[in-house]
């Protein structure tokens, strides 16, 4: 049976080669000054992208209404999927195609050199009973491993792993299903009885991870309110998610880890619920995220590598992370580094992506503090064309949620911003780093801000690098960045929204 590499679309070849053809024309009208820096992100960024590598799935098709599927919005089709899954599994792997229409379903586990194929007209909802989720499976949650609820579509341990075509993903999550769990929410579920809340069970978790239990011991089974991500691939080689529209998600969109060659390519991330992340990738190794459309109740994408005490046992950093040409709409930030950042995050290029929104509260936002502690390095932007943004173009906040007070120093280093342009925002710069670890090599090259409302604020940060960066009409320079107010001049929530 032959091996067929699920690779580039036709449309996604011809965006990528212009966006090439690009950057070379761009390169060649650089200024000097900024060519070998410049020169060293595209290098990187390209060998990156080229070094993932796609799944490889057999060139066999198992029809779900062959084995009694039914896309009619009414017949639970889980055991259908199970037998398609089972089947394939047995052949050595292959694709799982749906019919057009509306497959109603519990949870699905995929297996390697697997696909699930959605095709343009078909969607693929969940039904919304907490039970079918069960029992625990090995999962990570707000980066700290437990049992828990199965993720709606899961892969444990597998390699070649795909889901594909032009079609949705419905994960049922609405005012009544999932998203009550949250409690509290921009002035929702505050009906929520206090035992249906995820506070407890959040609080139970973390301590059983601060007390090392082991994470077999760690079990949130029926009852426990602790949200199941859409889409978890879990230690898993050579991910592709393409073409698939995510809606209702009940808690992180889609959130692989510990994953090595992942790729996401026209994915549209449209989920407004509360911590509807868009793509969080959580200690993964090669990550590609490419002509993407993110329209959230969260950070669009959030970039993770465990919690605290869990992200100093795993050990394992983000790292090698491409993002490019894509379009970031709603959201806490367009791309968020943190808050589970333990374990460290570096080399992350993110490029030629377009952000406009008056809900989009940030482009770029680090977020840590003395108890996740975590190295941040070499992080990068470039041609990056934002129009309103509602606080901050890059925030670098090292006080977040839990504050001051722990042992474990945060450490970021090279964090750049090139040939930016944003129409307006509140402040250009928010960065408050921990006085006995400044922020280290900021640097700011051809950015432009058409309007700024407030002084940017920067805190415990070491000079910034500065190089044509015009806001307003005027030129920053260090003498200016000297005359900035301090901390007192600014207020901001433990969740670092800033007043």
């Amino acid at each position: 049976m032959d091996i067929e590499p699920l690779s580039l679309t036709s449309r996604s070849r011809r965006r990528i080669m212009l966006g090439v053809l690009a950057a070379g024309v761009a390169a060649r009208m650089r200024p000097a000054f900024a060519a070998t820096q410049d020169d060293a992100f595209w290098v990187k960024a390209r060998a990156i992208a080229d070094g993932i590598a796609p799944p490889r799935i057999p060139r066999r098709t198992f029809q779900l209404k062959s084995f009694g599927g039914l896309a009619d919005g009414k017949t639970d089709n889980s055991a259908a999927i199970a037998r398609a899954i089972a089947a394939c599994a047995d052949a050595g792997g292959g694709r799982i195609v749906l019919s057009r229409g509306v497959t109603l379903t519990g949870p699905v586990r995929l297996g390697s050199r697997m696909a699930l194929h959605i095709p343009k007209g078909a969607r693929l909802k969940f039904i919304p009973e907490p039970a079918r989720y069960l029992p625990p499976v090995h999962t990570r949650w707000e980066g700290v491993e437990l049992m828990g609820y199965q993720p709606l579509i899961y892969a444990f341990e597998e390699e070649d792993v795909a889901v594909t075509g032009g079609g949705v993903i419905d994960g049922s999550a609405d005012d009544h299903h999932w998203w009550p769990w949250k409690g509290p929410w921009a002035d929702r579920y505050r009906d929520t009885p206090e035992k249906e809340r995820q506070a407890a069970d959040r609080a139970r978790l973390f301590d059983m991870a601060e007390r090392g239990v082991p994470v077999a011991q760690r079990v949130f089974g029926e009852g426990s309110r602790l949200r199941p991500a859409l889409f978890q691939p879990y230690r898993c080689r050579r991910v592709l998610m393409e073409g698939i529209t995510v809606e209702a998600a009940p808690f992180w969109q889609v959130h692989p880890v510990d994953c090595t060659d992942v790729t996401f390519r026209s994915v549209t991330c449209s989920s407004h619920g509360p911590n509807n992340d868009g793509i969080d990738p959580e200690s993964c190794n090669g990550v590609l995220i490419e002509h993407c459309v993110f329209d959230t109740g969260d950070d669009c994408i959030a970039i993770k590598a465990a919690r605290n005490a869990d992200g100093r046992r795993l050990a394992k950093p983000c790292e090698n992370i491409v993002i490019r040409n894509c379009l970031m709409k709603d959201g806490h930030a367009g791309v968020a580094i943190g808050s589970e950042l333990t374990g460290g995050v570096r080399n992350v290029f993110v490029h030629d992506c377009r952000m406009d929104s008056p809900n989009l509260t940030r482009v770029l936002i680090i977020k840590s503090n003395s108890y996740r502690g975590g190295l941040i390095e070499d992080i990068h932007l470039r041609r990056i064309h934002a129009g309103m943004v509602d606080k901050a173009f890059v925030q670098i906040w090292m006080l977040y949620e839990e504050g001051e007070g722990g042992g474990h120093v945060p450490q970021v280093a090279r964090v750049s911003a090139e040939e930016c342009t944003v129409r307006s925002t509140e402040r250009v710069l928010i960065v408050r780093g921990i006085p006995q670890a400044p922020i280290r090599d900021l640097r700011l090259v051809n950015v432009r801000v058409g309007r700024e409302a407030l002084p940017s604020v920067t805190v415990d940060v070491e000079p910034l690098a500065l190089d044509n960066v015009i806001v307003g009409g005027t030129r920053w320079t260090q003498e200016y960045l000297r005359s900035l107010p301090g901390a007192d001049s600014i207020r901001c929530d433990k969740w670092a929204v800033c007043r």
